[in-house]
């Protein structure tokens, strides 16, 4: 079993700052990208950022410039340092990993519950 569990949504006023964590645990062998989604009301899941390994980071147009996406030492945490927060950033927030929990075994996908992040005056 696998679980990603997200921490650190909430409210917060226009051109503020959240910090996000999402922690993997459970059988885990490797964890090969770990990264963010977020949907908004009436709107398609979408890609935030995301972090290989290796430690390269692919951004969304939208929030390049104002979002850092991190990974702790063990791999197994990863973060979402979110400045300059607009209205238009206000979604769930997903944690999402491709994991192989076993040598030799396929990857699969995996998603944490989501985190309602809400930016509002």
């Amino acid at each position: 079993q696998v679980q990603l569990v997200e921490s650190g949504g909430g409210l917060v006023q226009p051109g503020g700052s959240l910090r996000l964590s999402c922690a993997a645990s459970g059988t885990i062998f490797s964890i090969n990208v770990m990264g963010w989604y977020r949907q908004a009301p009436g709107k398609q899941r979408e890609l935030v950022a995301r972090i290989s390994t290796g430690g390269g980071t692919n951004y969304a147009d939208s929030v390049k410039g104002r979002f850092t996406i991190s990974r702790d030492n063990a791999g197994n945490t990863v973060y979402l340092q979110m400045n300059s927060l607009k209205p238009e950033d206000t979604a769930v927030y997903y944690c999402n990993a491709i994991i192989a929990q076993r040598f030799g075994v396929r990857t699969r996908e995996y998603w944490g519950r989501g985190t309602q992040v809400t930016v509002s005056s």
